[in-house]
């Protein structure tokens, strides 16, 4: 074509940056019309600016001798021709490829009325909770210590063990057959129980009155009491027969802070702690007993946990004998200290408890004390050892003790 510039060459071509949108399309041009013939050379068609930039953009066609000329294409008529061409439209940003999210509307919830705060307490009426502790239920318990702990005054009846319960009043049927009490309706079986309550009074009275059961007969008709004969360097003393729980010292499976010792002990093949203090003046009492009495220990617990309490209580080695429950006397679910089985004569006996229902049947020969558990400014231990020193001298201690009450 001799009226355009030749092609540009492919170097060139190469370094045009295409435009990031394409220019709009100019407005459709009316076909062209030839031009009258006055004997001149017919010149071809003006191509468009759509036909030049098909040219630029698609260099790697090669001109060939064989190839005819394109003809440009006449640009389809839109709507977007009727937008004029001095007012492009704006360059729209690529699209992002990421998708967005949708926002759901924000809802703002209406404020709650808030509770009134509740009243600050005096500082004085504030309780801190109690520290919780893993106590060991009665039934594993139950047993390893003294079961005869009962305050003075007692009549002697069991605490845990009732063998005779109190009756209740059957409910007899009316003939108009309404159920209402009857305090008088008794049954067979309780006039059994009237009739078993009757002879275990007897019984009592008559073990008060021989003054306990007597020293056992052993299957070959030996007595066979409880301790041994008097060692030689007790004889002409008296025997003085101490409790353990609560008379000498307080023990417990909680923890206690100020614990003078730590005992542990097996109950059902676990192992556990028991907590013992000592009441204020043991040392001291034991200490002075020692001096001028045989001491025996005699208590109602069992030997696996007094033994190993009177090893570290007997400082001064002054325990002579040590008795456990299976010496005891079971009275009425009671573990009775009967005196009368020791082998000592029963008038140079005292027995020091705070359990009156220990000494049931001997008690002309015992020396009351209170139960102590942790008060630091008890002094009953102290205020005993010039009373028995006294007494030690005396004939007969149940004339004694029996005037004192």
């Amino acid at each position: 074509m001799s009226g355009d510039s030749p092609d540009p060459p492919a170097e060139k071509l190469d370094k045009i940056q295409p435009q990031t949108a394409p220019p709009p399309p100019t407005p459709p041009m009316a076909a062209s019309t030839p031009a009258p013939t006055n004997g001149t050379t017919k010149q071809p068609p003006k191509q468009s600016f759509l036909s030049k930039m098909l040219f630029k953009l698609i260099p790697c066609v090669a001109p060939s001798s064989r190839a005819h000329p394109v003809e440009p294409l006449d640009p389809v008529p839109s709507e977007k021709a009727a937008v004029p061409a001095s007012d492009p439209p704006p360059t729209l940003a690529p699209a992002s490829t990421t998708p967005v999210p949708d926002v759901e509307p924000v809802v703002i919830p209406k404020p709650e009325e808030t509770p009134a705060p509740p009243p600050v307490l005096p500082v004085e009426e504030l309780m801190a909770p109690p520290t919780p502790v893993s106590l060991l239920s009665p039934a594993e318990t139950e047993g390893v210590t003294s079961g005869a702990v009962q305050p003075p005054g007692s009549t002697g009846e069991s605490v845990l063990h009732h063998p005779h319960p109190a009756k209740r009043d059957s409910v007899v049927p009316t003939n108009d057959g309404d159920d209402r009490e009857s305090d008088t309706s008794y049954t067979d079986d309780e006039d059994m129980d009237d009739v078993n309550v009757d002879d275990a009074q007897d019984e009592e009275d008559r073990l008060i009155m021989n003054g306990g059961a007597g020293i056992p007969i052993g299957p070959d008709g030996v007595p066979k009491p409880l301790l041994p004969p008097i060692s030689p360097q007790h004889v002409g003393r008296k025997c003085l027969v101490l409790d353990l729980d609560e008379t000498l010292v307080h023990s417990s499976f909680k923890s206690i802070q100020q614990a003078d010792y730590v005992v542990p002990v097996e109950i059902e093949f676990n192992w556990h702690n028991v907590y013992v203090i000592k009441r204020p003046g043991v040392d001291n009492f034991l200490k002075k007993m020692g001096e001028i009495y045989e001491v025996v220990v005699f208590t109602a617990s069992l030997s696996k946990y007094a033994d190993p309490v009177l090893d570290k209580l007997d400082i001064h080695q002054v325990v002579t004998h040590r008795l456990f429950r299976e010496s005891c006397y079971n009275h009425k679910g009671n573990y009775v200290k009967d005196l009368s089985q020791l082998g000592r004569p029963i008038g140079d006996t005292i027995i020091i408890d705070n359990s009156p229902a220990s000494y049931i049947f001997h008690p002309n020969n015992s020396v009351p004390v209170s139960s102590w558990f942790n008060d630091p400014h008890d002094t009953e231990l102290t205020d005993l050892v010039p009373f028995l020193t006294d007494l030690a001298v005396v004939d007969d201690v149940r004339g004694v003790l029996d005037g004192a009450r």
